[in-house]
């Protein structure tokens, strides 16, 4: 079995399609192998595959690979070493990330410029359940956002513009999109964790103007890079 660092928080027919995506998802990832696997969610919402066969442990590598894994409770975190966890709360003092126990990592530690950690969640377009890697702190050093992640964030700033969405699937968010009549003014929607997507702006589009346009189709938190 492997816990995915990725969770499903929507209930109903919105859960029942974003488990049937993902199981698309894993089929294309290790469908070639010798393996059985049933998705599931756990009680605190992270994704787990069951892996029987074969391969399975190589499959279990890939997945962990492609979307981040929670570390069992009875193996523990390493001092040092990356792990993933979602986005769960911010206040004045830093961010919350689960990683299967709550991770703070404090505001010094962000590494994403001036400003309260409010003010960082805005300006990069954060929004709850998204997954972010970090340090574990090691002999009793705080943690921080990793630099890999750091990176990716500011490279989101880099580019023409992007829309931060949750709790929809990135075949929703595409056909959101294409619904308002928008499908002409974005690139590409990547997907960022199961139900956390990253609208691409097209050169010339304007993130809150489209956000606007989009909001009343989708019922998700979302928030702009600019």
């Amino acid at each position: 079995m492997v816990v995915l660092a990725t969770k499903c928080y929507v209930a109903g027919d919105a859960r029942d399609r974003a488990l049937d995506g993902l199981n698309s998802l894993v089929d294309n990832e290790v469908g070639d192998l010798l393996v059985d696997w049933t998705v599931g969610v756990r009680g605190d919402d992270f994704v787990q595959v069951d892996v029987s066969g074969d391969d399975a442990t190589v499959a279990e590598n890939v997945l962990a690979e492609t979307w981040g894994a929670v570390v069992a409770h009875d193996e523990g975190f390493t001092g040092g070493e990356t792990y993933v966890g979602t986005l769960e709360s911010w206040d004045d003092d830093g961010v919350v990330l689960d990683a299967g126990e709550d991770v703070r990592v404090p505001a010094a530690e962000l590494g994403l410029g001036v400003g309260s950690p409010e003010q960082v969640v805005e300006r990069f377009g954060l929004v709850q359940h998204l997954p972010m890697r970090f340090v574990y702190g090691d002999a009793g050093e705080p943690h921080r956002l990793a630099d890999a992640e750091r990176d990716r964030l500011y490279d989101w700033q880099r580019g023409p513009g992007r829309l931060t969405v949750n709790s929809a699937t990135r075949g929703e968010v595409r056909a959101t999109v294409n619904r308002a009549g928008h499908a002409q003014d974005i690139v590409t929607v990547e997907r960022l964790g199961l139900l956390e997507q990253s609208v691409v702006c097209a050169e010339g589009t304007d993130p809150p103007g489209l956000l606007a346009a989009i909001g009343s189709y989708l019922p998700a938190e979302m928030r702009c890079v600019v």
